[in-house]
């Protein structure tokens, strides 16, 4: 028989040390999860675990202390290859973050798979990083950038995106989820169309992975990257996850140590995946946090998180409607739980100050996504979004905190 999972906030928020402070003298409330999320004690003692008793660097030492390193390091890139449900460990790659991974491919695509004629497809809904890559390899190669339009709800318009495939279509790069209006898009429908049409696909799940259970397989998609310290892990690593033939065709993306298979004045050869694409001395220990994070979202079981932010994002706008003057941005019919949103006349940035003296932190301005603000005509949003440890009674205080926002600046 097994075990039913339960899903207790008030047992959850103990394990996040950070949100025991006080800001302002307010008891904090920590409504910035898509900039970056926080860490539970699990965490944190892993990363000073592996300085306080395995310190050494990997892969290239026989002694006690590079072995255990190495362990634990292989370890998450275990970990992780399961989580996503990557048919092979080798294609998983840590990279220093979502953008860097963005970056890898945009690289490896421009040393000779990219030429003039070709095009590449991005969706207006992306964050920049997902974006300037592709424009500075258009510009070296002759590739030409082509965008799916969005709609006024934050969905992006499918129609438009069938009519930009063809046959010169190489490369398909749109987000999972977006960052400023919690769009969850059609990934495996605009996957499938790709294919169909001869070109790859590149996911940014830089906001999916911490929300609902990604499986690459089933996705069918071609390379999907993200980001550690949205997944409650540290700063400073990533996973690029790629299938095997075409990583093994791009070349790599740096040179250095542990990339190489033999170095000499004549020739170099590269090593294997997944090192061909990690020259250089990994963030080992954020790479060992990152597979603990891994280990505490599961114990916890995504389904679980995922359906009590669904809760939260409903309560959220509920009690944000009841403003006369507030104006929703984004309101796609699949969300993640993200809500941005305007009051009035006031400037995002005015309520985000305000909000912070209560002890409330929002991201406010546009997000790293100015063509979406363009869109909407607005300088920037005010983005409250949610983590599973979070709850009601936080929203009930950002409501109470926007209504002295309103009562000062209207």
């Amino acid at each position: 028989m097994t075990e039913t999972k339960t899903f207790d906030v008030k047992e959850i928020r103990k394990q996040f040390p950070i949100l025991k402070q006080k800001v302002n003298g307010k008891n904090l409330v920590y409504f910035d999860n898509g900039a970056t999320s926080q860490k539970p004690q699990v965490v944190i003692d892993a990363v000073a675990n592996y300085y306080s008793t395995i310190n050494s660097n990997v892969h290239r030492g026989v002694h006690h202390l590079s072995q255990l390193a190495t362990d634990a390091m292989e370890a998450s890139r275990d970990k992780i290859q399961n989580h996503i449900n990557a048919p092979k460990r080798e294609e998983i790659i840590f990279t220093k973050g979502t953008t860097d991974g963005i970056n890898l491919i945009a690289s490896g695509l421009g040393k000779g798979w990219l030429k003039a004629g070709g095009e590449i497809i991005v969706s207006a809904l992306e964050h920049h990083s997902n974006i300037v890559p592709w424009q500075m390899l258009c510009e070296y190669s002759g590739t030409v950038l082509r965008i799916i339009p969005m709609l006024e709800n934050g969905e992006l318009d499918l129609d438009q995106y069938v009519s930009l495939l063809n046959e010169k279509t190489k490369l398909v790069a749109v987000n999972h989820i977006s960052n400023a209006l919690g769009t969850v898009n059609p990934v495996k429908k605009i996957i499938d169309l790709a294919h169909d049409a001869g070109a790859m696909v590149l996911l940014d799940g830089a906001q999916a992975v911490p929300h609902m259970k990604i499986d690459v397989e089933a996705l069918d998609v071609d390379f999907y990257v993200f980001s550690g310290h949205k997944l409650f892990g540290p700063t400073g690593v990533g996973v690029l996850y790629g299938k095997e033939a075409l990583l093994e065709k791009l070349p790599p993306y740096q040179g250095g140590g542990e990339m190489i298979k033999s170095v000499s004045f004549e020739k170099t050869t590269y090593a294997g995946l997944p090192h061909k694409f990690e020259a250089g001395t990994p963030n080992i220990e954020a790479c060992i946090g990152l597979g603990t994070a891994v280990d505490y979202v599961n114990e916890i079981g995504m389904d679980l998180i995922g359906n009590y932010e669904q809760e939260l994002l409903k309560y959220g706008t509920e009690q944000l409607s009841q403003f006369d003057k507030m104006r929703f941005i984004g309101t796609s019919k699949n969300k993640a739980s993200v809500i941005s949103f305007l009051l009035g006349d006031i400037h995002p940035y005015d309520a985000g100050v305000i909000l912070d003296k209560l002890g409330i932190a929002v991201r406010t301005g546009h997000h790293c996504t100015q063509p979406i603000m363009d869109f909407y005509s607005i300088p920037g949003t005010v983005r409250a979004s949610f983590a599973f440890y979070n709850t009601k009674e936080e929203i009930d205080q950002m409501v109470e905190g926007l209504k002295k926002v309103e009562m000062m600046l209207s």
